[in-house]
């Protein structure tokens, strides 16, 4: 993995020290909140409802073993002993004071990590999926671009003042598992005829309160223009993307006013004065940054190990465990193993307590190569594990709570904070969640389902994604009420899609109901092996309607 130079070091450090700073005379009264504000919030923290959050971030989602240790340190030291993965792959604390921001940010950057521009109206966090680098159906690795990206737009002056926040994310894979339909920029890497790494990128995606899918607007980019392109993308949103209005001023917003073809007109344009500037990647660049992606000493392995083999056979729940949480390598002989942070009870969905990372941390040094991964559901990933250690690592894992098989089914839930935490949620969604979690608390259903995505959000900002779950639950107000609406057939991937609300928003202890009635329709018409999503597609939403609402209250909505 990456490994930060003199320049990452000596950057870093001089935020620790300004923030410092910043922080001593927001104390002393020298600094008003409202002066306070951008200041703290392009250094990752937040006021909550009860408390200050930091959000820490973790590039493209990957950990080292003793970073991974430090953030557990963390934790215990100066949360409450646990600390919250998201959707973003970065993670958060919700229980931190004032003064201890600055000692915390000196512990990250000793550690090579910090909080910059994990909040803010600024580009925030790059993303890839968690698989990057390992995964069998890779085409290249996006990370040393991932990288390049990070160190391009940290504290980049030219935007670090955006109309509003801007994602970006990168991935290579046949199956996009980083939601690149979803970002304002979404990179897809591949090779052309000749062997040649090209980016197809596509521009104006993003959730919240109008969720819009990004769309193409350059096919074929020789990676060496990947900064200038993106460059000349920003520029015209800071140009002319909305600032009168934080709900309008993303550039989905601006994409979908101007349309596709003149938004690209206007990014050639622009990329024509400063495609041949200094911006232009060098082969040696690449390779520079390439060269702490460097694959481990890989042993050489059998596909077919034995004493994995026999375990399978000798052990149903281990075998219920392999099918579900293990994913398949490049390397013979290997596997990628995803560690549930969804147990039906306990902790919230993306929580993992101080014991458990450390546990963890030390699984990477004992059977991997001292690497962790997060993902865009918040689970973890050990990367590389050799097949003849999986029955150990699963063991371990049970011992700490992280081995529930239910990676990729419907109690794999993703779930934002939502009002136990967060000052701007409608509702609670950690309840709902659990609730859902323990009504289906039944891995024979759960495989019978098969692969589900349910996501639920606290409010119209999105933050659980719900509008690409194929299952969507969104908290509402309703007159000091907490209600939910329902919506089904969204997705992420290659195939995405925004989900449909099927009915009236309901009560939290509604929830479970709905969704049981929503699942039984879809085992009532499903064919063959066929998923959620593609019975819906082929019947429809009406008969989902139906089953989860009645024929009488359909027909009413109909008629009013």
């Amino acid at each position: 993995m990456y490994r930060y130079d003199e320049y990452d070091r000596a950057l870093v450090q001089a935020r620790v020290e300004q923030f410092r700073d910043q922080v001593a005379r927001r104390i002393s009264g020298e600094l008003s909140e409202d002066e306070f504000l951008p200041l703290r919030l392009q250094n990752g923290l937040y006021l909550q409802r009860h408390a200050y959050m930091l959000r820490v971030a973790i590039p493209y989602g990957t950990l080292s073993s003793v970073q991974l240790r430090t953030l557990a340190r963390l934790a215990e030291d100066y949360d409450r002993g646990y600390g919250h993965f998201t959707t973003r792959q970065n993670i958060q604390f919700n229980w931190i004071e004032l003064e201890q921001v600055p000692d915390i940010l000196q512990v990250l950057a000793d550690s090579q990590m910090h909080a910059i521009q994990t909040s803010g109206n600024c580009v925030r966090n790059i993303t890839t999926e968690a698989f990057a680098g390992v995964a069998d159906d890779e085409l290249l690795d996006p990370r040393p671009l991932a990288e390049i990206l990070r160190q391009w737009s940290t504290v980049n002056p030219e935007f670090l003042y955006l109309p509003r926040k801007f994602k970006i994310a990168i991935s290579s894979s046949e199956v996009d598992r980083a939601a690149l339909r979803a970002h304002d920029i979404g990179l897809y890497l591949y090779r052309g005829e000749n062997g040649e790494m090209l980016l197809r990128v596509m521009v104006g995606g993003g959730l919240g309160r109008t969720p819009i899918l990004n769309e193409l607007v350059r096919e074929g980019l020789p990676w060496q223009h990947l900064l200038t392109y993106v460059e000349a993308v920003l520029r015209v949103y800071n140009r002319y993307g909305r600032r009168d209005n934080k709900y309008k001023a993303r550039i989905k917003i601006l994409v979908k006013s101007l349309g596709v073809e003149a938004f690209a007109a206007e990014v050639e344009r622009e990329w024509e004065q400063i495609r041949d500037s200094a911006g232009e990647l060098t082969q040696a660049e690449y390779e520079r940054v390439a060269e702490g992606f460097a694959s481990p000493n890989y042993q050489r392995l059998d596909a077919l190990d034995p004493v994995f083999g026999a375990w399978l056979a000798r052990d149903p729940a281990f075998a219920c465990w392999a099918q579900t949480n293990t994913r398949p390598h490049r390397v013979s002989g290997y596997t990628s193993v995803v560690l549930s942070t969804k147990p039906t009870e306990g902790s919230a969905p993306g929580d993992l307590v101080g014991v458990q990372m450390h546990a963890v941390a030390d699984l990477a040094d004992l059977y991997g190569f001292g690497e962790i991964r997060v993902t865009h559901e918040q689970n973890l990933v050990l990367p590389d594990i050799r097949k003849g250690d999986l029955y150990l690592v699963w063991k371990a894992l049970e011992d700490i709570g992280l081995a529930t098989p239910n990676v990729g089914l419907l109690t794999d839930v993703i779930s934002c904070p939502g009002g136990d935490y967060c000052s701007l949620a409608s509702t609670r969604s950690l309840p709902v969640a659990k609730a859902i979690q323990t009504r289906f608390d039944d891995l024979d259903y759960l495989h019978d389902l098969g692969e589900i995505s349910l996501n639920i959000s606290g409010c119209v900002n999105a933050c659980g994604h719900h509008h690409i779950g194929n299952i969507g639950i969104l908290g509402v107000d309703r007159k000091g009420e907490e209600y939910f609406q329902i919506t089904i057939g969204g997705a992420q991937g290659k195939d995405s899609a925004i989900g449909k609300v099927i009915g009236p928003s309901v009560r939290a202890e509604d929830v479970p109901d709905v969704i049981d009635r929503v699942l039984t329709t879809y085992l009532q018409y499903r064919e063959a092996e066929e998923t959620f999503v593609d019975t819906l597609n082929r019947i429809g939403l009406g008969p989902f309607k139906e089953g989860a609402y009645g024929r009488d209250q359909v027909a009413q909505e109909a008629g009013a």
